[in-house]
């Protein structure tokens, strides 16, 4: 039985993304642009370029073609640190705005609709299981140093 929970775990993000990627198509985001800029929303202006690869899980410089995008498309800036100069800082354009709110919107109700059948303390419980587990799964990896590019 709890074999197969490592299954479950890759296969549920594999279906929320690929709801979302259907549902954010009209928008015209690609799963990485989207991702990126739900990220930097949630955890604030002036992220630096690493912080930001490591909170979507990826490698600080695949991440940098994905801010290239979004900076041609109007929808990020990045600018040098005021502390150390080889750092970039990614901050939300106004542009990101009304984008961000229809993707705020579209992540909430699949959602609701993901989470279906579930009471207020199951998806509490859930929350607390997954956070556990995340922690546990981050203290196995090393932290390697993070080279902005």
């Amino acid at each position: 039985m709890h074999q197969d929970i490592g299954l479950k775990l890759s296969r549920v993000p594999r279906l929320w993304r690929a709801i979302l990627d259907e549902r954010l198509a009209p928008l015209e985001l690609t799963q990485t642009r989207w991702v990126t800029l739900y990220h930097l929303s949630k955890m604030g202006d002036g992220q630096p370029q690493c912080d930001l690869a490591r909170s979507i899980g990826v490698e600080a410089p695949s991440l940098v073609r994905t801010l290239d995008q979004l900076t041609e498309q109007g929808l990020i800036e990045r600018r040098p640190s005021d502390e150390d100069r080889r750092t970039k800082r990614v901050y939300l354009t106004d542009k990101a705005t009304p984008l961000l709110k229809k993707i705020e919107t579209v992540v909430e109700q699949a959602r609701i609709e993901m989470i279906e059948g579930l009471s207020d303390d199951d998806v509490d419980q859930l929350d607390a299981i997954l956070t556990r587990i995340e922690q546990n799964g981050q203290r196995l990896l090393s932290r390697a140093p993070c080279d902005d590019e």
